[in-house]
C-alpha cells in the first residue's frame, strides 16, 4: 500500500502530460487489453468499460493487484496505460487499469447538479445525474470488477473536466469507495461552483483520514475566483 501512495505523485505528473494531448471527449481509442461491458439496471443500459491486466498475470493465480479507475477511459484509457507501463516495476506497483466508458450521456452521467443556463447561455443537454452514476459504480460496476478481475479493494479514482468535477464529487459523498482520488482540472465552474460550498460543508462533517486527494487547475475556473 505504502509503494502504491508513494508512486502516485509521478502517476499524476505524467498523467497531466498525456491528458494535454488527448481531448476528454475524443471517440478513438488504441487497441489495449480486453473490452467488456455489464448491464445496469440502475442506468437501464450497458455500459463499456476496458481492462488492462498487470504482465505478471496469469490465469489461475491467486494474486490480486491495485486498481486503477479511469473515466472517459474510450479516450484515456491510452494515456494511463502508457504512463503506466512506463514506470511499474520501479516506482509503482503492478495493477489494473479499468477505463470506463462515458462516450454516451457523459454530460448527464459526470455533472453534480441539474442546470439550465451555463455561461450565460440555456444549457439543453440533459446533466446532473453523477450520484445516479456514482450508484452504478457502488452498486453494479466495482461488484462486477471484483467478482471477475483479480483485484484488492484498494482503488484510485481518475477524472478530467466534467469527470474531474465527478471525482471530487465521489470523495465528498462516497469517500468510502475508493483510496486516491485524482481530479483533472475539474469543471468546478459548473452551477456557480456549487460542488466547492458542498465540499466545504463535508469537510466539517465527514472523516477523510487515510484519503489522497490530488487536484490540477487549468482554465476551469477563472483566476480571480
Amino acid at each position: 500500500m505504502n509503494t502504491t501512495n508513494k508512486a502516485l505523485p509521478i502517476l499524476i505528473s505524467s498523467f497531466l502530460f498525456a491528458c494535454s494531448l488527448a481531448p476528454a471527449q475524443s471517440d478513438n481509442i488504441i487497441e489495449i487489453g480486453a473490452i467488456d461491458s455489464v448491464y445496469s439496471d440502475i442506468l437501464k443500459e450497458s455500459r463499456e468499460f476496458y481492462v488492462q491486466l498487470p504482465e505478471s498475470f496469469q490465469a489461475g493465480s491467486k494474486r490480486k493487484y491495485p486498481v486503477l479507475y479511469v473515466l472517459d477511459g474510450a479516450s484515456l484509457m491510452d494515456a494511463a496505460t502508457t504512463v503506466y507501463n512506463y514506470y511499474w516495476g520501479g516506482f509503482m506497483p503492478e495493477m489494473v487499469i479499468i477505463g470506463i466508458s462515458n462516450r454516451d450521456n457523459r454530460t448527464r452521467d459526470l455533472t453534480t447538479s441539474e442546470i439550465s443556463y451555463r455561461q450565460g447561455a440555456e444549457f439543453t443537454q440533459e446533466n446532473g445525474g453523477a450520484e445516479i452514476f456514482s450508484a452504478f459504480m457502488e452498486e453494479e460496476l466495482i461488484p462486477h470488477i471484483e467478482a471477475n478481475y483479480p483485484v484488492t479493494g484498494y482503488r484510485t479514482l481518475i477524472g478530467h473536466s466534467y469527470a474531474g468535477l465527478f471525482t471530487i464529487n465521489a470523495l465528498i459523498r462516497h469517500n468510502e469507495l475508493f483510496a486516491n482520488y485524482l481530479a483533472i482540472d475539474p469543471s468546478l465552474d459548473w452551477d456557480e461552483q456549487k460542488l466547492q460550498k458542498q465540499a466545504m460543508e463535508a469537510m466539517g462533517k465527514r472523516s477523510f483520514s487515510g484519503k489522497s486527494l490530488f487536484i490540477s487547475l487549468g482554465g476551469q475556473l477563472h483566476m480571480q475566483n
